[in-house]
């Protein structure tokens, strides 16, 4: 990179115009940081000192995450080669040839270390505790008898088989189900012909064995037991061969919201397009005929690189739910409940105390350590019932089917109160659902918007306005994470309510940007994408540059999900450069190389992967020992600071300020579930030194969390 003039300080907008009119050799492809993310989550299922269900967990989420990775990142590089894109820029990591090629070779053997630690270590160590997944073969044939007689109650009349020949086409296979490909033989014919048996999600994807005395916990997969009744299915034909197999399909459907005329019926035209998109993954069960595996190939249109071959059952997501549910609690964590947070104690019926509470100094929650239930959620079903709100407003981007938000929101418009909500129906694999809920409020006459054109909403902010006495009040929440129960019980997120003025004065102007037109809106406090946010970090590193040269020392602390925006990057490493120590903790994504000789030899990048997914973004800028903290919805991405909605709000109240820092102290200096980036982009787990204590952060954080509830100190333990 060209270095600035030496002769005078480089100003910020020289600074950013220099990063973009050089390329950058220092950024690591950010599909291969994924699965080096992926191959972390992987290590847990592998971790001895987790329990064997929250192992088994972890196996269904290293292959939920590559189903994703398949139909978001390699539809959309497959997309690109489809339309003759040669090349992505300087910054890309490469072709989409190139990057398709390195993600197979990454993939392949990472999938066979799934398959070998299941086979040959989870499914052994949890017989031992009375749990099989088990294959026909091994059943007794009393156990068969009943399965058959299942087959016949449960199955048979919902299974559809589909022959292929000349008056039955090859049928349409949907994304990510669960198919058996039939090879069969009709009397007098010498070649096989191909049928298709769909298992539908309507069936238990792990039939149970009827129980015995010694074996009360014994589970069949669906497809095996289909598989040995298919005389039942094709009568008079031989059935020459029996092949589970599974497709997955690009769900990177571009839309131009921009000739849309209708951004609904736009969103879900592209819902019904995903259905038929191009195929960019097969996975077949191990011993699957050339023949067959040909056939699937020429139909599907897809190539060798495209068809995984794989030992055991396929669709191990599946094992989430089979781990959630089977009676052995003591092959999992130890039950966390989480605390209500001290000043939330409010009675029933007391709902205005909860206000408050929050007129008397901003809160910080931290969940899943703080109940979400009894803090988020109590907030607004509290403005529900409160006569004295008029007004509730709040952002969605990805709820629960039957989230008690929505439904708290939808009995206040009922109320006639005033609601309005921006509702985020392109958030991806969620649009569905929440077009569900943007319909079900318009219908009782809340103000229901779906953002801004070519924008994603992602920021994560509640307005409740109250009248108080004879002036009204504005109480507002800005959080990390969403508002989603469900998610709140396993991923780690930061929310802080407050009725300050001007950030209430901020929020407002955020809603009304939102749902209405605001021309250049401006913003005090809050740092909003895509308006102020990038070039207000930009300023902030900027500033601890200048910290460092004048003495003062720099320091930065940034904790986020993933980190990959090429200006961000370059600002850090001319910090640097400049002698500024930076801490990065970055659970997935990050393109940046920390510990480059005289480039980033002063940043030091973390991942933490654990019983929780860490969520939470925080941005610690030291200037000058007067340090500023900043919670927000994005990370430093660039389709977050340019492409999306993103709200990061300040923290100002000292005893919250030395609460984050607790927190990122704790993540820190965390030697059980923390991985040291190197400068290849490979991560290097940390173990506890000889006679060390062990410190997991998101045990400590429990335990922080008790003490502050004043309940025992002892954390719950795997």
């Amino acid at each position: 990179m060209t270095e600035p003039n030496p002769s005078r300080p480089e100003r910020l907008d020289e600074r950013i115009e220099r990063i973009e009119r050089t390329e950058n050799p220092n950024l690591l492809n950010r599909e291969l940081s994924w699965l080096e993310f992926n191959a972390r989550v992987l290590r847990e299922a592998e971790d001895p000192d987790n329990p064997l269900l929250e192992r088994l967990k972890f196996i269904a989420i290293f292959d939920s995450n590559l189903d994703e990775f398949f139909m978001k990142r390699v539809g959309g590089l497959k997309q690109q080669l489809a339309s003759n894109v040669r090349e992505l820029g300087p910054d890309s990591g490469g072709t989409p040839r190139q990057q398709l090629a390195a993600i197979n070779a990454a993939v392949r053997p990472l999938v066979a270390r799934q398959r070998r630690l299941l086979k040959d270590e989870l499914l052994p160590a949890l017989r031992q505790h009375g749990l099989e997944i088990v294959p026909w073969s091994e059943l007794k044939a009393s156990e068969r008898r009943h399965l058959a007689q299942e087959f016949d109650r449960r199955m048979f009349p919902i299974l559809t088989p589909l022959a292929v020949d000349p008056a039955h086409p090859f049928p349409f296979i949907s994304n990510i189900s669960l198919s058996l490909g039939v090879a069969i033989r009709l009397p007098g014919d010498d070649a096989p012909r191909f049928a298709r048996i769909k298992a539908p999600h309507i069936l238990p994807r792990w039939v149970q064995v009827p129980e015995l005395r010694d074996r009360a916990l014994r589970f069949v997969p669906v497809e095996d037991v289909i598989a040995h009744h298919l005389d039942r299915l094709f009568p008079g034909t031989e059935i020459v061969e029996c092949r589970p197999f599974r497709v997955t399909r690009n769900a990177d459907v571009q839309r131009n919201e921009e000739t849309a005329e209708d951004l609904l019926e736009a969103i879900q035209e592209e819902l019904q397009e995903r259905r038929f998109a191009t195929v960019v993954r097969l996975e077949a069960a191990k011993g699957m005929s050339r023949w067959m595996s040909d056939f699937l190939g020429e139909e599907l249109e897809v190539g060798e690189q495209e068809i995984f071959e794989v030992e055991g059952p396929l669709a191990l997501k599946d094992l989430m739910s089979l781990a959630a549910s089977v009676p052995l609690p003591s092959l999992r964590y130890r039950p966390w409940a989480p605390v209500v947070p001290p000043r939330f104690h409010v009675d029933i019926g007391d709902e205005a105390e909860i206000f408050g509470a929050i007129a008397a100094g901003d809160i910080l929650v931290h969940h899943p350590y703080d109940s979400f239930a009894s803090s988020t959620q109590r907030f607004i079903e509290a403005a529900v019932v409160d006569p004295a709100v008029l007004a509730i407003k709040q952002t969605l981007y990805r709820t629960s089917a039957d989230s008690p938000n929505m439904q708290a929101l939808i009995r206040a418009a009922e109320a006639r109160k005033q609601i309005a909500v921006t509702v985020e129906i392109k958030a991806r694999f969620d649009e569905a659902a929440n077009i569900e809920w943007a319909e079900a409020l318009e219908k009782v006459g809340a103000h229901v918007c779906y953002g801004i054109v070519g924008l994603k909403t992602h920021a994560k902010i509640a307005l409740v306005v109250r009248q108080e006495k004879d002036a009204l009040r504005c109480y507002t929440h800005i959080a990390t994470g969403n508002y989603n129960p469900e998610t709140a019980k396993l991923y780690t997120d930061l929310g802080l309510f407050s009725c300050d003025e001007v950030l209430a004065q901020d929020v407002a102007q955020l809603f009304n940007m939102l749902t209405g037109f605001v021309y250049q809106p401006q913003f005090q406090k809050l740092l909003v994408a895509p308006i102020s946010m990038r070039r207000r970090f930009l300023e902030m590193i900027a500033r601890e540059v200048e910290h460092q040269q004048a003495g003062r020392g720099g320091r930065i602390v940034a904790k986020m999900n993933a980190l990959d925006d090429r200006q961000i990057i370059d600002a850090l490493y001319d910090a640097s450069a400049a002698g500024v120590e930076i801490d990065l903790i970055v659970r997935g994504i990050c393109r940046l190389s920390p510990g480059l000789p005289g480039r980033s030899e002063t940043i030091r990048v973390i991942s933490i992967v654990g019983r929780y997914l860490e969520h939470a973004r925080i941005f610690c800028f030291g200037n000058g020992g007067s340090p500023e903290y900043y919670l927000g919805s994005g990370d430093w991405m660039s389709r977050n600071l340019d492409a999306r909605v993103e709200a990061a709000v300040p923290v100002e109240d000292p005893k919250l300020k030395e609460e984050v820092q607790a927190i990122l102290d704790l993540q820190l200096a965390d030697n059980c579930k923390a991985w040291d980036m190197q400068s290849d982009g490979t991560y290097v787990q940390r173990q506890p030194a000889a006679g060390e204590e062990p410190r997991s952060s998101q045990e400590l954080l429990m335990q922080r969390a008790l003490e502050r509830a004043g309940r025992a100190s002892t954390p719950p333990l795997p």
